[in-house]
């Protein structure tokens, strides 16, 4: 079995989907590996590396797929007319293609045309069997922690309290919107750089992680918020009424915020906006804004995707485009073995290649084309009665 490791195209896309740990796991499993010539250097890792865990490294896309019954990228494939390199045409028929492919109903339907088995990693089900090979977790885990630390650079003035003979330094107000991965991560970020954090999320679990963290908890309580969770553990739309009184209180803390950090992401939809121009122009001069979910349109009315925009009252608004690819090296990783543990877990050992039953509720979960048709639930054709 050939496994391609394609270079990313995409803009601002600096990671890559196999490291040399898990090319040389590949190949124990029996795999021949073939790394596209500069897919790693944007993270850290040249082709020599590949070369020493006993990968091919290929001159180019169409000779690191010749062959290949396994490809992984990053991002979807480029198709005709989006690149210089059409590389959805060069995928072989019958290729099980795995990454983060932001799939919709026309492209799914690409998929299929094409004769690719395609898996979204990205709508892999929250259940614990696939903790481990969760991309969106993952990914988020690292966004959180770069979002603060770039924040710190942003900011021109310290994190921690600072005691110094000519006089001291107050430590700066911290405050986090959305306690998911990402927000928790940004959290306990916050804390070890030494601010004065708070955090606010509308799910009543939240309250006590954000607690844990020991941060202080903002946000409006009542009845209804206390169903405002699904069974699932995401958060639940809510009435206007609440989401009214809740904006109130975020509104009265944030002027008071010298670092706010926005996390929050709706699968397959435009982010929320949590933070409204009024906002924004309540706080102080010098203050930083991190908007997580710039690549969704973001959380943050003055928001411009890939850029950092200063406001008229000198509020920076970083709304940089793909945050887990400003720590390339260790997102890299983690998203490497997260497609590593998705195909070993599926592995055949005598037929040294996966094997994906599709009753199982992770593959069913992920694989959006098979045999030529799109088979995921959420854009396979309705059938009929």
């Amino acid at each position: 079995m050939r496994l391609a490791v394609l270079k990313e195209r995409r803009p601002a896309e600096t990671r890559v989907a196999a490291t040399p740990e898990t090319a040389k796991k590949f190949i124990g499993l029996g795999c021949t590996v073939a790394v596209e010539a500069g897919a790693g250097l944007a993270s850290g890792i040249p082709d020599a590396e590949y070369a020493a865990a006993g990968a091919e490294i290929a001159r180019d896309a169409a000779a690191a797929l010749k062959g290949a019954g396994i490809v992984l990228k990053i991002r979807a494939p480029l198709a005709a007319g989006e690149g210089a390199v059409d590389e959805l045409s060069l995928i072989p028929r019958g290729a099980l293609l795995l990454g983060q492919l932001q799939a919709d109903e026309a492209q799914a339907n690409a998929y299929a045309k094409a004769g690719i088995e395609a898996g979204a990693m990205e709508l892999l089900p929250r259940i614990t069997r696939a903790q481990s090979m969760d991309i969106l977790s993952s990914q988020a885990n690292l966004a959180g922690y770069r979002a603060v630390v770039e924040a710190a650079a942003a900011y021109d003035r310290a994190f921690p309290m600072l005691m110094t003979a000519a006089g001291t330094i107050s430590a700066a107000n911290v405050f986090v919107m959305g306690a998911g991965v990402a927000g928790l991560q940004a959290i306990a970020t916050g804390r070890r750089l030494g601010g004065r954090v708070s955090a606010t999320d509308v799910r009543p679990a939240a309250k006590e992680e954000i607690k844990s963290l020991g941060a202080a908890f903002v946000g409006y309580e009542s009845e209804e918020s206390k169903q405002a969770q699904t069974a699932g553990g995401y958060a639940k739309q809510l009435s206007a009424e609440f989401y009214a009184e809740q904006a109130k209180v975020v509104a009265a803390h944030i002027a008071k915020q010298d670092i706010v950090v926005t996390t929050a992401l709706v699968q397959g939809r435009k982010a929320p906006t949590l933070v409204t121009a009024e906002m924004v122009r309540s706080m102080k001069p010098g203050s930083v804004i991190v908007d997580i979910a710039a690549d969704a349109g973001g959380n943050v009315a003055l928001t411009k995707p890939g850029e950092l925009v200063t406001t008229e009252n000198g509020v920076k608004i970083l709304g940089y485009h793909n945050w887990p690819g400003r720590i390339a090296g260790a997102s890299s990783s983690l998203f490497a073995r997260n497609l590593l543990t998705f195909l070993t877990t599926f592995w055949d050992k005598e037929a040294k290649a996966p094997k994906l039953p599709a009753e199982d509720e992770i593959v069913k979960g992920v694989l959006l084309t098979r045999g030529g048709s799109v088979v995921h639930p959420s854009f396979a054709p309705a059938k009929a009665a």
